[in-house]
This record gives C-alpha cells, structure tokens and sequence, in this order.
C-alpha cells in the first residue's frame, strides 16, 4: 500500500520557513480558525488560491490574494467568486520576497510581508499576521516514477472505487492519490479501504 502522501509547494524562503505555523500556513482548513477578525494573505493565482481564499473569509476580516500576475490562472467560477466576495482584494503583479515579524511575549509573530512588484521591481511592505501559500502540493511519487501510471502532476491513478493500481496487489490511499480533498478524514478513510482491498486480492492469490 503506497501512502507517502504529498507536499504542499513552498516559497523556498528562510523565513517562511521562519514563522511556518506561527502566522505562516499552507492549509487553510488546518489554520483557518485562528485568525478570527484579522488581516490575512493569501499567494497563488490558481482554484486552490481561490478556494483558500473564499474558505478564510469565514474567519479573517480581510484577505488579500497576491498573485505573481496580472490576472488569475483559477477556472472562471472559482475567479468570479473571489473577485464577488466583498472581503476579497487582490494584488497583481506581485511575489512575496520574506515574511516579517517579531517576538512578543516570547512567542514569534508574523507582522506582515515584504513584496517586489515585478513589472516595476518596487519593494513595498504589507501588513497582515497570516499568510497561507496556495500554489499547489506534489505528491510524493518520484519514487515510483516509470512503474506506476499516475496523471500530469504525479498523483496515482486507481481503478474505479477502489485504491487498485495498474500493478496487481499495489494499492494507493491517501493524499498520494487524491489532488482533491487533501484531508486527514478522507485518507483515513482510504487507508481503510486499501486495506480491505489488499486483504481481498491476497485472499484471491490464495496466500
């Protein structure tokens, strides 16, 4: 059974690295709930981006989405609800350089972010206390690379319902197969189901 899950796709900055799960988040469902009535950003241009985005205004007072371009990669139904929902901004033409922040009762915290305009390299500083990086996850296949049949992106392809992979008797559960929903619950439940669909092929072998 192949579980090795996947990877949410970072900025590669040392103080990202910095304040990750101390204002710094890369799962909105995860963190969400912790910024109640607060200013908070979101990078990426894609429906993942959007979908984060739309998802934290349940929470945040505001959110900004800064997007490297000057429009966004998202399908149009995930675009036209970002751009409808009124605790949404944006900011174009723009990537993030380093997370700022402080230590405050021995506890760091993230003040805001510094961010270079691409079209015209101007260096400003934005102030929020959360950031969510949205850009995407990889799934962590390369190992099974050329054995395994998987999609565009990496992740394993199964049969039908089940967790069956196109090699007999290898299974797939959790996020290593799924690009969708990402949860805990969800690859739970499908390292059950490979479990139950690995126990029947080895009664099938007879072994």
């Amino acid at each position: 059974i192949i579980s090795t899950g996947a990877s949410a796709k970072l900025l590669n900055l040392p103080s990202e690295q910095h304040y990750m799960g101390y204002g710094v988040s890369a799962c909105a469902t995860c963190d969400g709930f912790f910024f109640k009535n607060q200013e908070i950003a979101v990078v990426g241009g894609g429906d993942t981006a959007m979908e984060e985005a739309n998802y934290l205004t349940k929470f945040a007072s505001k959110v900004t989405i800064i997007h490297r371009r000057d429009s966004l990669r998202a399908s149009k139904i995930m675009a036209d609800r970002a751009h409808h929902n009124s605790k949404i901004h944006f900011l174009w033409n723009s990537t993030v350089e380093e997370v700022l922040g402080k230590v405050e009762n021995g506890k760091k915290v993230l003040t805001g972010i510094r961010l270079r305009n691409i079209a015209t390299n101007e260096i400003t500083n934005f102030s929020c206390s959360g950031l969510f990086i949205a850009i995407g996850h990889q799934p962590n296949t390369e190992l099974f690379s050329g054995q395994i049949e998987m999609d565009e992106v990496g992740y394993i392809r199964t049969k039908g319902k089940s967790t069956a992979t196109n090699i007999p008797g290898v299974f797939a559960a959790g996020d290593v197969a799924d690009p969708v929903y990402r949860q805990a619950i969800s690859a739970a439940g499908t390292g059950c189901m490979a479990a139950i669909d690995a126990e029947r092929w080895l009664e099938l072998q007879h072994l």
